[in-house]
């Protein structure tokens, strides 16, 4: 009886890492994806959060003690908000929208690609032995999980209007977004 309880502890013990970094990620990347489904765009303190991360990140790779190809493939992936960074500063003064289509697209980039690969570079410096010791199934759970509370927060977004005021948004310090529902009078 004692054995059946330790090995349940044991289990139990490794599936919290688990739980920590599903719900980490969930609770960081909830946000951009619905702002896009509301406003239709992610907002520069999302990917400036996620440029600040993703260069100390950065910095962490190009100095771990690992073979030189497998990071540079991660450091450059982690330069993503960089490169958006760089980006505004050379078309800040053009106007044309081929200039500024080529901007959103890296800043999407940036930040679908950017936010989970960041979070995962990070989960691997905080507990270095997580991605070995976990099953591949179990990333792709994280994975899914993850994807499928992005693609809910934007259609929440999208949405928006049927459970939220605009009223909601002013409170929180947002602007109202188009065809938010005013608050009720009465």
């Amino acid at each position: 009886m004692h054995a059946d309880a330790s090995s349940t502890d044991e289990k139990r013990r490794r599936d919290v890492p688990v739980g920590v970094v599903m719900v980490g990620i969930a609770a960081i990347a909830w946000w951009p994806a619905f702002t896009l489904g509301v406003w239709g765009e992610i907002f520069f303190d999302d990917v400036l959060a996620l440029w600040a991360a993703s260069t100390a990140a950065f910095v962490f790779v190009l100095v771990e003690k690992r073979p030189v190809g497998a990071r540079l493939a991660r450091a450059f992936l982690l330069l993503l908000p960089t490169v958006w960074l760089v980006l505004n500063f050379a078309v800040a003064d053009e106007s044309t929208d081929i200039a500024i289509l080529i901007v959103d697209i890296v800043a999407l980039l940036a930040v679908l690609a950017g936010i989970p690969f960041t979070l995962w570079v990070l989960i691997g410096i905080v507990w270095p032995d997580f991605a070995h010791e976990t099953r591949t199934s179990t990333k792709w759970l994280i994975a899914l999980v993850i994807l499928g509370i992005c693609a809910a927060s934007y259609l929440l977004g999208l949405n928006q209007e049927h459970f939220l005021t605009c009223e909601d948004f002013a409170i929180s310090g947002k602007s109202a977004p188009p065809h938010c529902t005013p608050a009720p009078t009465g």
